[in-house]
């Protein structure tokens, strides 16, 4: 299975009683054989610009690991479900993870050894 970033961006109206678009959305990547390895919900902000007549949005950011053929599935369902405004689904930058990685210890070693001092 390969790793992908989710962002799923739910209509605003929703944001009262969030769990049940999350458990659709859910649903559907485990439907497609997928599985959802961090959840994190960034709340409510504002669009750069209105899509379908709306000002703001509740961002969703999903890591999942998927086979194959579920990009597509998941594309095909999110594209008809009222829930979703909009969504991005991209693979995994392994070299970009890794170099954020080395320099978030790089960082923090350095914070360590000025403490040090």
């Amino acid at each position: 299975m390969k790793e992908y970033e989710l962002t799923v961006l739910i209509h605003p109206d929703l944001e009262a009683d969030i769990e049940t678009p999350l458990a659709k959305i859910r649903d559907i990547i485990k439907t497609a054989g997928g599985e959802i390895t961090t959840e994190d919900n960034w709340g409510k902000k504002k669009l750069a610009y209105k899509i379908n007549k709306e000002d703001f949005a509740v961002y969703v950011y999903f890591d999942v690991k998927l086979p194959a053929d579920a990009p597509l599935k998941i594309s095909n369902i999110f594209n008809i479900t009222e829930e979703v405004i909009r969504y991005l689904l991209v693979t995994v930058d392994e070299k970009g993870r890794k170099a954020i990685e080395e320099d978030k210890k790089r960082a923090s070693s350095r914070e360590d050894d000025s403490r040090e001092d």
